[in-house]
């Protein structure tokens, strides 16, 4: 199966211009008001509408209610929605089922215990991704560049493609690809020169990375591949 490689916190078209030409397949717009990489609406719309086909437009919100969401679905017209906060399985079936888009909802982890609710969300989303649990009390869901032992990871098998994320660059991409079995890795905070401002040149470097890097299972010394 390709790869699919997702930058997200895209927020100026400049960022955006990279991330397309550097081929990534999805670019992910955050509407998450303490986000540095927060989009309104309106400014969604309009960085996104230039997208023109050339990759997944990603919605991410947090929590959301129905009115937002109506309003990013009007103004965006995403791909996929990305659920990042404390959305229940239920809602998140109640959310694909009220748009008919297709939903990816992300999981924080730290340890295998975290896995537990993974049967509950695969039988209601369309994705997974697995991001770095954050502390209590952190500002931010997600997009905090921290990495967690993907080890967590390895076996696993929900019956739906699932992402990675948490502290991915440019630099460690390839090992983590080549650690766990993935259909897709997601970077933010991993591509910036400062929180909320990408940088081209990592991002094509990242893509790169991720595109040229072997995938797990590794093949076994002498097999042919």
């Amino acid at each position: 199966m390709a790869l699919d490689i997702k930058i997200c916190g895209v927020n100026t078209p400049d960022a955006l211009d990279a991330a397309l030409s550097a081929g990534a397949d999805l670019v992910g717009f955050v509407h998450f008001p303490r986000s540095p990489r927060h989009l309104a609406v309106s400014d969604m719309a309009r960085l996104a509408g230039t997208v023109g086909g050339r990759a997944a437009k990603v919605v991410l919100t947090v929590d959301p209610d129905d009115r937002l969401l109506r309003d990013l679905v009007e103004a965006v017209a995403p791909d996929l929605l990305q659920l990042h906060g404390a959305e229940t399985p239920e809602r998140v079936a109640a959310i694909r089922a009220m748009f008919g888009i297709a939903v990816m909802k992300v999981l924080p982890v730290r340890t295998h215990a975290d896995l537990a609710a993974v049967p509950a969300f695969a039988a209601v989303a369309d994705r997974l991704l697995f991001d770095a649990k954050p502390d209590p009390g952190a500002l931010l869901p997600g997009g905090n560049g921290r990495v967690f032992d993907w080890q967590v990871l390895h076996g696993l098998d929900p019956g739906r493609p699932i992402m990675l994320s948490g502290g991915l660059d440019p630099a460690n991409v390839a090992q983590a690809l080549a650690s766990v079995r993935l259909d897709g890795v997601d970077v933010s905070s991993g591509v910036e020169s400062a929180p909320g401002i990408k940088s081209p040149e990592k991002i094509l470097a990242f893509v790169r990375a991720a595109r040229t890097a072997p995938r797990f299972p590794l093949p076994v010394e002498g097999q042919a591949t």
